[in-house]
């Protein structure tokens, strides 16, 4: 039988999955396959690391190589969890920019896919990165430190070779508080969008579209160091009340698998995700989906979804409204853009999901939305390589290091050439 993905949507189309746990085994690997992808914690809700050939699992390179604190990074191999660097980097003192929603993903496969956290001034996990190491397809080992360079390679689809060392900036570790809002007025958000979404460090909005109301407001502070441990964030909003127990994104799911809330504060890795690292994230059983749209387009696209409340809700879980600020990515949906991204959690239904997203993507073509490179979209190959100015650039840069296509799949294929 073969693997399936996180979610059970997706099985993997061979069986033959290969497990090195040395660089020098992957090496030889490598050399010895016509064609094969890289899996990582097998996140991604659509067919980007699928492979009909062969399939490498990362997931036994998951050691941290070393600390440079002059340097200010953490090296690490590209299997580790984030859930798993995270608070080994806290005991040393340090800390991450930023974190995903969930700390069950991998290090290497959230850069490949421009994986993001939320905060107006926080961008996505691949802008941390400072240099890359990866076997490429002949099987060698190429060292990527450049600036140029890392633009170039760090959102990369797993096209250019198996990522198996990267190193992270990091910073004085520091201390997060959490606090849900309930029932924020639309209208509040329109009025006053930019002041929500930076009412915190990082901010998050979950709606279901039933209503003219934002479900819930996360919103996640720094703490300063002289302002003592005590609850004291503010009771309301803009019209949003300071809710009195902690809640989970998905109404009526219990919040024990969620990470700590009510203004309590703790380390930044125990509050920048919304679950926690030991329990099942979400829902578990769905789909997912999401586009990015520049930042001014931010209130148009959220009313141009809200059009379809009725259409989408009885499909929904959740949906997510989140921040990621611009950067100089090549292949990085955030590219030269400050970005709202707009998320969808399914119910597990693709027949239902696959005629709803062309609505909602003809909803938000006018604000030239990108779609997140490892989850479900329905948006034409031609109309995708047009969001991506430096796409020429990177398949030169894929031929240099991949001549013979050897991680090229039926995703890259499509969605690149």
């Amino acid at each position: 039988m073969n693997t399936r993905n996180w979610a059970g949507n997706i099985e993997y189309s061979t069986s033959h999955i290969h497990h090195p746990h040395s660089v020098e085994e992957l090496q030889t690997q490598v050399r010895h396959l016509k064609k094969c992808r890289v899996l990582g914690t097998r996140h991604c809700f659509n067919r980007i690391a699928d492979s009909e050939h062969h399939l490498i699992s990362t997931g036994g390179l998951n050691k941290v190589i070393s600390l440079d604190t002059a340097a200010q990074t953490v090296t690490v191999q590209g299997g580790i969890k984030y859930g798993e660097l995270a608070p080994w980097l806290d005991e040393q003192g340090y800390a991450l920019h930023n974190l995903a929603s969930l700390p069950h993903i991998s290090v290497a496969g959230s850069i490949a896919t421009a994986t993001h956290g939320s905060g107006i001034g926080n961008g996505n996990l691949a802008t941390a990165v400072t240099a890359l190491e990866l076997v490429t397809g002949d099987g060698e080992i190429r060292t990527i430190d450049k600036v140029s360079l890392v633009q170039a390679a760090g959102v990369n689809l797993g096209a250019l070779g198996v990522v198996t060392k990267v190193s992270l900036s990091i910073q004085p570790r520091y201390q997060i508080r959490q606090t849900v809002f309930e029932q924020l007025p639309i209208r509040e958000l329109a009025v006053h969008f930019e002041k929500i979404l930076s009412a915190g460090y990082s901010v998050s909005l979950f709606t279901d579209w039933r209503e003219d109301v934002i479900n819930e407001v996360w919103v996640k502070s720094k703490v300063s160091p002289d302002r003592g441990s005590g609850p004291d964030q503010p009771r309301e909003l803009f019209g949003a009340r300071a809710a009195t127990q902690p809640l989970h994104p998905i109404a009526g799911t219990p919040a024990e698998n969620c990470t700590e809330q009510m203004g309590i504060p703790g380390p930044w890795h125990e509050r920048l995700p919304h679950f926690r690292m030991g329990f099942t994230p979400s829902s578990g059983t769905e789909l997912q989906s999401e586009y990015f749209v520049p930042f001014h387009h931010g209130v148009e696209a959220v009313m141009a979804v809200r059009k379809l409340g009725p259409q989408i809700s009885p499909h929904l879980f959740i949906s997510e409204v989140r921040t990621v600020a611009a950067d100089e990515l090549w292949l990085s949906p955030n590219r030269h853009q400050d970005s709202v991204a707009l998320h969808f959690t399914w119910h597990q239904d693709w027949p239902a999901v696959s005629q709803l997203l062309p609505l909602i993507e003809k909803e938000l073509a006018p604000f030239q939305a990108r779609p997140h490179w490892g989850k479900l979209f329905t948006m034409p190959p031609a109309t995708l390589r047009h969001h991506y100015e430096k796409l020429d650039d990177f398949k030169k840069l894929a031929a240099e290091m991949d001549p013979e296509g050897k991680f090229r799949n039926e995703f890259v294929s499509t969605y690149l050439y």
